[in-house]
């Protein structure tokens, strides 16, 4: 093979490791590879000034900050054909370390708090810096690029080899946010009464899922008589009643929940007369969070 496509082959090797940091701007500190194909005297591995400029071998200085790498190589051919050192210069940069950067993590993490990094992290070994998800945490979490304030969702399965096969990066300086999973709650004559977190592997929940999450019915209760309650956008409640009975043998379909609905199992036909909806939403408010 010549030195030509040699070359040509290492450019191309380059592009495709770093292509998921091809859209990120870069900045002072940050440690870039520049390839100039026609010359390879010109090559040279430098760091971005405080400046934001590189101090190129030729003895002049280009400003990149702020650019992608595709913009700050044509940036340095530009310069480099303004001064005349080659008429068609192919130029690569590329960046091999960025500069050493905090990474926020917010919220449902067990030690939220800033975390320094200086090359690109895994979602799943930034979240392991914080101490992983708390019990109550939504499997959904926000990065929040730097520089671009873009945003990025990642769904942090349950299963180990989707959450690993499918991670995301998060970069120096990015933010991550761990907003609390939405709550459902299950009162009545259930073995656990309380609020429950929807944090299903699909964050869906259903009403067997979620009596069967608060340890089933007891005895006296009378699952044909169940009520859902739900919350209305305009902050009135709607109420409808449900038989888990049918839903257990298969008469009626299981019914997916939304967040906030509170599902009440009454007791015997005597104690159940006495409790209407909005001694049901007060108890509901006063619920303890049950996680298992």
């Amino acid at each position: 093979m010549t030195r030509f496509g040699t070359l040509l082959l290492l450019l191309v090797g380059s592009g495709l490791c770093f292509a998921q940091n091809e859209s990120l701007p870069i900045g002072p500190g940050d440690l870039v590879q520049i390839q100039v194909l026609e010359d390879s005297s010109l090559n040279q591995t430098v760091r971005v000034t405080d400046a934001g400029e590189v101090p190129l071998i030729l003895g002049v200085d280009v400003k990149i900050a702020r650019m992608t790498p595709a913009e700050a190589a044509k940036a340095i051919g530009d310069d480099l054909v303004k001064r005349k050192f080659l008429v068609n210069p192919h130029v690569s940069v590329v960046v091999t370390q960025f500069a050493t950067q905090n990474v926020s993590v917010l919220g449902q993490v067990h030690t939220p708090g800033a975390y320094p990094i200086g090359t690109p992290r895994s979602i799943i070994d930034v979240l392991a810096l914080a101490g992983g998800l708390t019990d109550v945490a939504d499997r959904t979490v926000t990065i929040e690029r730097c520089g671009t304030g873009e945003r990025v969702d990642y769904y942090v399965s349950n299963n180990s080899d989707a959450a690993l096969a499918s991670s995301v990066k998060v970069y120096p300086g990015d933010k991550v946010i761990v907003p609390k999973a939405k709550i459902v709650y299950v009162l009545g004559d259930v073995g656990r009464p309380g609020a429950y977190p929807m944090v299903t592997n699909d964050s869906k929940f259903s009403v067997l899922q979620a009596v069967a999450n608060a340890g089933g019915t007891l005895n006296h209760a009378v699952p044909s008589k169940t009520r859902l309650i739900r919350k209305r956008t305009d902050g009135s409640y709607e109420e409808m009643q449900v038989s888990i009975s049918r839903m257990q043998k298969g008469k009626v379909p299981d019914l997916p929940l939304q967040s906030d609905d509170i599902i009440y199992v009454p007791f015997s036909y005597m104690r159940n007369l006495a409790m209407n909806m909005g001694g049901i939403i007060a108890a509901a408010e006063a619920s303890t969070i049950q996680v298992f």
